[in-house]
């Protein structure tokens, strides 16, 4: 720059490079030195300071009190170390204005991502309660629910939650649906008869892959609560039961009637005995030549065309991946979600 405006002037050579005059002048304009570094405020603590105080709040004894009441315990013993709020900022600074106590380290849970494309490939199974004649009695309804198509596989009544009881069950299920070795995927939340040691001994020797919820997210094991849900809403479901046999006997009407009468919105408004059981498909066809017959005599009636039943279920998810959601022929969010399911929320 200082070349060319030597030889051409230098508004010219400014023209030709586009530079403002007024920046060429701050550049030859001389700078001033840089002032020194600032010396250490007069008042401020030395760093021998600063870690005593950072070392007295973090002993056992003030460990877990705020900075005002060790000030404050301090001065009463004839100590000053610094003001309060001094303390405050030091702590500020060490990433430590919270609990300086040793805390429990909470582990990071795995979402279950459990996947069902026909019967008997994963149940949910839980424990619910049922008011007995008298306030604080209850009694215990142990259900087993294949999520692909929500068929109840197994259950029982009892006077309590026993892990022995969940173990019976567990085995004689499977063994009356012939599940086969690797074949199958038991979920469950975190209660005391699902997290047993029995119950995991067991399933290591059925060789059934034991899953479980996170703690406190109840969306873990929707199929479940879901069903549960359907239960309590029905319109003969008593407030009370007078007896475990009655409560036995309500139970033995109402799982007939879900799984051999009740038409799932989630499955294509098949029973769940029907998907169980494999024959859904023939049904559909059935229900199509039905509505065929009828598109056929009125076809005025119908003004999209031919119609057609609900689709069948393709797949069950529980916390299906984001990406697996979104992909082509992934169930749409009814089969996904059944808390949505509207059949679940009576």
């Amino acid at each position: 720059m200082t070349g060319l405006a030597e030889t051409v002037g230098l508004h010219r050579a400014c023209q030709a490079l586009q530079v403002p005059r007024s920046t060429v002048y701050r550049w030859r304009r001389p700078r001033p030195p840089r002032s020194p570094q600032p010396a250490q405020p007069p008042r401020a603590l030395s760093i021998v300071e600063k870690s005593t105080v950072l070392e007295t709040l973090d002993t056992p004894r003030f460990q877990d009190q705020a900075p005002r009441e060790v000030y404050a315990t301090l001065l009463d013993e004839g100590l000053y170390l610094c003001h309060w709020r001094t303390m405050y900022r030091f702590l500020a600074e060490n990433q430590q204005v919270c609990e300086r106590r040793d805390q429990r380290r909470h582990p990071v849970y795995t979402k279950p991502e459990l996947l069902a494309t026909a019967p008997c490939q994963v149940w949910s199974w839980d424990i619910t309660r049922l008011q007995g004649p008298a306030k604080w009695t209850y009694f215990y309804l142990y259900v087993m629910l294949d999520i692909f198509s929500r068929f109840v596989v197994g259950w029982l009544v009892a006077s309590g939650e026993s892990q022995a009881l969940a173990e019976c069950l567990i085995a004689e299920t499977y063994a009356k649906h012939q599940i086969a070795k690797g074949q199958l995927v038991l979920h469950a939340d975190n209660g005391g008869p699902m997290t047993a040691k029995t119950i995991t001994q067991l399933l290591i020797d059925l060789d059934v892959v034991e899953s479980h919820s996170r703690p406190h997210v109840s969306d873990d094991n929707p199929y479940s609560e879901s069903q549960f849900k359907t239960l309590k809403y029905q319109p003969g479901y008593p407030a009370r039961f007078e007896d475990q046999q009655a409560a036995t006997a309500w139970a033995r009407e109402f799982f007939t009637w879900y799984n051999h009468e009740h038409h799932h919105s989630a499955l294509g408004l098949m029973t769940p005995a029907t998907v169980h059981s494999g024959t859904a498909a023939q049904l559909w066809e059935a229900r199509q030549q039905v509505l065929q017959v009828a598109y056929q005599a009125h076809p005025e009636r119908f003004v999209k065309g031919l119609p057609v039943p609900p689709a069948l279920p393709k797949a069950a998810w529980i916390n299906p991946p984001k990406d697996k959601a979104r992909e082509d022929g992934a169930p749409p969010a009814a089969l996904v979600q059944p808390g949505v399911d509207t059949d679940d929320l009576h």
